[in-house]
C-alpha cells in the first residue's frame, strides 16, 4: 500500500497557492519548485548566489522532513530567468550534489516574483524501509 504524505515549509505561497512543499509518496519524494525565500521571515536576498544557498536549506528542510537527503536526490531542475546567472551557482550547487550527481536540466523561464532569480525542483528517492 502505497502512502502518500504532504510537507509544508510555512510558506504563505503555498497555502495561497494550494500546493506542498513535498509529496513523500511511497519511497519517492518531489519537492516542489523552491525558491530563495527564507520563509521564517519571508525575505529574499538580491543576490543570486545567496538565493541558491536558500534555495537549497529550504530544500534540505524538505527531504529531512521526508526522511532523506541530497544524498537521494535522482533529479534536479534549475529554472532562471537569466541565463548568466546560473555559473555564478555553480560552486553552491556543486557542494550539495556534486557527489550526487543527480539527472540534472537547466530552464530559462520567467518566475512569479521578479526578486526571484532562482528556482530548485528536486526527486528523491528513498531506501525502501525496513
Amino acid at each position: 500500500m502505497t502512502t502518500r504524505r504532504l510537507i509544508s515549509s510555512g510558506s504563505t505561497f503555498e497555502e495561497e497557492v494550494g500546493y506542498s512543499r513535498a509529496v513523500v509518496d511511497g519511497d519517492w519524494v518531489h519537492v516542489s519548485g523552491t525558491t530563495g525565500f527564507d520563509y521564517r521571515s519571508m525575505t529574499i536576498s538580491g543576490d543570486i548566489v545567496e538565493q541558491a544557498e536558500q534555495c537549497l536549506r529550504n530544500i534540505e528542510a524538505a527531504l529531512q522532513e521526508a526522511g532523506c537527503s541530497f544524498a537521494d536526490v535522482v533529479r534536479v531542475r534549475y529554472m532562471l530567468p537569466d541565463p548568466a546567472d546560473f555559473e555564478p551557482c555553480w560552486p553552491v550547487l556543486h557542494r550539495y550534489l556534486g557527489n550526487v550527481r543527480p539527472a540534472a536540466t537547466m530552464l530559462v523561464c520567467g518566475l512569479s516574483d521578479p526578486r526571484m532569480r532562482i528556482e530548485i525542483e528536486v526527486t528523491a528517492h528513498r531506501a525502501p524501509e525496513a
